[in-house]
């Protein structure tokens, strides 16, 4: 069956928290559940372009102070927030930039695609009685996680190889998350989705070139625009009985473009001993543990 955006159920009534719902993925993603009735929290680091899209999405939803490249930051969200959270969609993130640390020391593209929304869903768990969605992406194939090095303090900064480590460490989060809920006995469901190609401002860093080549494959339907490469998010936020562990992508070709469903990922995305590792590494490196039992592994 082929998921359509008229299929989200009515949403009237749940919170949900949208990391940099400002733009792009997040912002229509947004708007989407604001239309079906949710109350949508923006978690944003600019609060003055957050304001101007909360103007497209309506009185549903409202604009909360975020950066999360800074643990400050995150625990000054958590701490301020009250009341229970639906679903926690763990959008924002940075994508091949040049190099340049977070506040906290951490890699740009580990500390805010990665770290903060690791420590984030720590602090706000006990809150959430849904579900936690995390975007993840298609070049979490091409990403290794270096436990040893994660921060390039030691060797040569590669901003595709970092970010490949995110989105891959994004992914193992997830699932991992997904195995210690299950443990625990709680009814929260973590799972991960990716947009395929969607042509929103992530892509800046990328050069003229390519966003001049990216407009013309747009226009020829081998790309597709932010309301579609939020389907996947939506999806995984939305649908009742969608598993907990689940990968969400696109449906067509090279999941690109199309409708969302169930996608497969790398087999390293899969390996329990370093999930475990990475897992007690995001613990010490943030200082935030969700206290949930481990697996064992052998």
């Amino acid at each position: 069956m082929v998921w359509r955006l008229a299929d989200m159920p009515d949403q009237t009534g749940r919170v949900f928290v949208v990391t940099g719902a400002n733009s792009g993925i997040g912002l229509e993603a947004a708007k989407a559940l604001a239309r079906k009735g949710a109350r949508v929290v923006m978690a944003c680091r600019n609060l003055d372009k957050a304001a101007a899209a909360r103007v497209e999405i309506g009185d549903g939803a409202e604009v909360r102070e975020l950066d999360l490249g800074s643990l400050a930051s995150v625990h000054a969200f958590a701490s301020a927030w009250e009341g229970p959270i639906d679903v926690i969609v763990n959008n924002a993130g940075i994508m091949a930039v040049p190099f340049a640390r977070t506040v906290d020391g951490f890699e740009s593209q580990l500390g805010t695609n990665f770290l903060g929304p690791f420590a984030l869903t720590g602090l706000l768990l006990p809150q959430v009685s849904d579900r936690v969605v995390t975007l993840s992406s298609g070049v979490h194939r091409m990403g290794r996680i270096d436990l040893r090095d994660p921060s390039f303090e030691r060797r040569r900064y590669r901003r595709w190889t970092a970010y490949g480590q995110s989105k891959l460490a994004d992914l193992m989060f997830a699932y991992e998350l997904q195995r210690r809920l299950l443990l625990a006995g709680s009814s929260v469901r973590s799972i991960a989705a990716h947009p395929g190609y969607a042509a929103t401002n992530l892509q800046a860093n990328l050069g003229r070139v390519a966003l001049t080549s990216q407009g013309w494959m747009l226009r020829l339907g081998l790309v597709q625009d932010a309301a579609g490469g939020a389907q996947p998010t939506l999806y995984a936020a939305t649908a009742p009985d969608l598993p907990g562990g689940s990968y969400v992508g696109p449906s067509g070709p090279m999941e690109q473009t199309g409708p969302p469903r169930i996608v497969g990922s790398s087999a390293a995305s899969r390996d329990l001993d370093t999930a475990r590792a990475l897992w007690d590494l995001a613990v010490r490196l943030t200082g935030v543990d969700p206290h949930l039992p481990a697996v064992a592994v052998a």
